[in-house]
């Protein structure tokens, strides 16, 4: 056996039969602080756009849903398919298959990446109208959307990359390599978005233009440590013509986690076009409030990256048992993370809202979204935690009918409330909370019912 075969096979080890909560955190540890790194690096987009007024932070509101959607499938979806089939391929200790879908990778993220941008940069325009941009707001969208997905190929490169080490469970390159990339936007941000130094102030654009920069290094990086892992399994770095039978390895999860991830955000969508009703002011403050949401995610991905490469691992080798050990730990973990940061916000609105602006209307909007929906913070956790597990046990469907039944609450009661009834903007959040719960309930029950019979 090789050297690098070795070290593999001591690493799987720990996950097979070493304590599971201390071997859970071992592999999410990095990912926390690559967490850490990309919240912050998204706080500083929003606060360098809010420096220059309320609608391009409303413009910026309009496309997050969309970047997060884009981070969510290369990241979490179809990267998560990415892991899933090389942590269950190792498991079996079959190297040969494991080699094989990584290289079928790198069709996965091209036709992704383009997709994406033909689609956004066509149809961007009259989504951000729907969904209630108008007059400077929607200029600033599509402004900084066409630059964002202009490069989507970037971002799929360099996510999709690391999802093939973290399907080893190799967890510290791709958080040290990602890291760098969140680094270079917030840094890179501030000067070409303010117009510091002599550089000119690009305004929204800039903080785009920051995005891809980060994510074109992590790509680079990314790619040379993923050559160099075939090249110790004794695979010659080349791109083969595409295997069907890998690439459906690989997209028999993915796809399916997609539309999950799609119908999250088109959820999101769906209601930035109620709140939009509601005027530019609450929708800015929506804005701020559900982006802490969407940041939650980078957070419960740090367990989820582990939970793919544990449960995978364990069921390519047979052992189901410790593979559901291991998803109920781990969405318990995920709850608690996110819960914790739902309470804090919900007794404290002033300590996340307060940072982006100071307009009375605005922080009213965001005041009342974080009060109401901080206490569901934790059904978000534990439901997307055990979605991230079902990924590594090659079973999707239970967890993506239960954010099925979150679009659906979203949808149907929110017309109603809006269109309606013509509530008030506090009903509508209390939606937003509730279909959140039923997310968590309902992702809990497809667990515990038959993802690992």
């Amino acid at each position: 056996m090789s050297g690098a075969h070795e070290a593999l096979a001591r690493r799987n080890r720990a996950l097979l039969e070493g304590p599971v909560l201390p071997a859970m955190l071992r592999l999410a540890a990095p990912n926390f602080l690559l967490a850490a790194l990309q919240a912050a690096a998204t706080f500083a987009d929003a606060y360098y756009v809010g420096r220059l007024g309320t609608a391009p932070l409303a413009g910026l509101a309009l496309v997050f849903p969309l970047i997060a959607l884009m981070q969510m499938m290369s990241a979490g979806a179809i990267g998560g398919g990415v892991s899933s089939a090389i942590a269950r391929a190792l498991g079996a200790n079959d190297f040969e298959r494991a080699s094989a879908t990584a290289l079928q990778t790198i069709y996965v993220a091209l036709v992704c990446g383009l997709t994406f941008s033909c689609v956004m940069l066509v149809a961007g325009p009259a989504l951000y109208r729907a969904l209630g941009g108008d007059g400077q707001a929607l200029a600033a969208a599509i402004h900084y959307s066409n630059i964002i997905f202009g490069g989507a190929c970037l971002v799929w490169l360099a996510n999709t990359a690391a999802n093939v080490l973290r399907g080893t469970g190799n967890m510290r390159i791709p958080s040290a390599a990602l890291g760098c990339a969140a680094l270079i936007q917030a840094l890179l941000g501030a000067v070409l978005t303010l117009g510091i130094g002599p550089f000119p102030m690009l305004g929204i654009e800039g903080v785009a233009f920051a995005y891809l920069s980060g994510f074109g290094v992590a790509g680079l990086i990314l790619s040379s440590f993923v050559w160099r892992q075939l090249k110790a399994w004794g695979v010659r770095a080349h791109v083969p013509p595409p295997d069907r039978k890998r690439l459906w390895e690989i997209l028999r999860i993915g796809l399916l986690s997609s539309f999950n991830a799609a119908q999250t955000v088109v959820a999101a969508l769906i209601l930035t076009g109620f709140v939009g009703a509601y005027g530019t002011a609450a929708l800015a403050g929506y804005g701020v409030g559900v982006r802490l949401e969407l940041l939650q995610v980078p957070f419960v991905f740090a367990i989820g990256a582990a939970l793919v490469a544990m449960v995978g691992i364990n069921v390519g080798a047979g052992n189901l048992q410790r593979a559901r050990r291991v998803a109920w730990t781990g969405g318990a973990v995920g709850a608690a993370i996110t819960g914790s940061v739902g309470l804090a916000v919900a007794l404290r609105p002033d300590l996340w809202a307060g940072m982006f602006s100071n307009e009375p209307a605005v922080l009213a909007s965001g005041y009342a979204y974080l009060r109401i929906a901080g206490p569901c913070y934790a059904f978000l956790g534990l439901g997307t935690a055990l979605y991230f597990a079902s990924q590594g046990r090659g079973r999707v469907l239970g967890p993506v009918l239960a954010s099925t039944t979150r679009l659906l609450i979203v949808v149907l009661g929110g017309y109603v409330l809006v269109h309606v009834y013509a509530t008030g903007l506090e009903a509508l959040y209390v939606l937003i909370a509730v279909a959140m719960a039923a997310f968590g309930a309902g992702t809990a029950a497809a667990i515990a019912r038959w993802v690992f019979r």
